[in-house]
């Protein structure tokens, strides 16, 4: 199966990749030179933008897109990466994004990077509502709430 890159993957291309449930989220990719350290392996670096690219395009399928409407800026507060296995040069991955926890104001993601190897690389961040104006955190709206339940099964604290 040929991996689409750097758009939204169907769940036949994550099943198909070796990506089970409940992972509903994913972009393909390829990994350049340029994201590349010294060992010739991925730089840790790459994998905080991976995370960032995933978390946009997830955040417009989803419509919670954070530059149109009335919608709160999304921030991310914390990250956490557990590196398990390098990715080499011209290696195809697939970086997948979910929540599994929703706060008042902040909800948790689960992200993860699969080669054809299995899972490379597991991430959580928090990440807060704020307001538009950025005067501070603003509880998760009820629309917000009802699609991270639906699409991803969230839980609540």
């Amino acid at each position: 199966m040929d991996l689409p890159y750097h758009k939204p993957l169907t769940q036949q291309h994550l099943r198909g990749f070796g990506i089970e449930e409940p992972w509903p989220f994913g972009i393909g990719g390829r990994v350049m030179f340029s994201e590349l350290d010294p060992l010739n392996h991925v730089n840790n670096r790459s994998y905080l933008a991976w995370f960032e690219n995933v978390r946009i395009a997830y955040f417009a399928d989803y419509g919670l897109d954070d530059t149109q409407g009335p919608n709160p800026r999304w921030v991310l507060r914390a990250t956490s990466v557990d590196y398990r296995k390098e990715l080499k040069l011209h290696t195809d991955y697939v970086v997948t994004a979910r929540t599994t926890r929703l706060g008042r104001t902040s909800f948790t993601m689960d992200h993860a990077v699969w080669s054809a190897g299995g899972l490379a690389t597991f991430a959580t961040a928090t990440i807060v509502a704020v307001a538009a104006d950025g005067s501070g955190a603003e509880p998760l709206t009820e629309a917000t709430r009802q699609v991270l339940i639906a699409r991803d099964g969230a839980g609540t604290v």
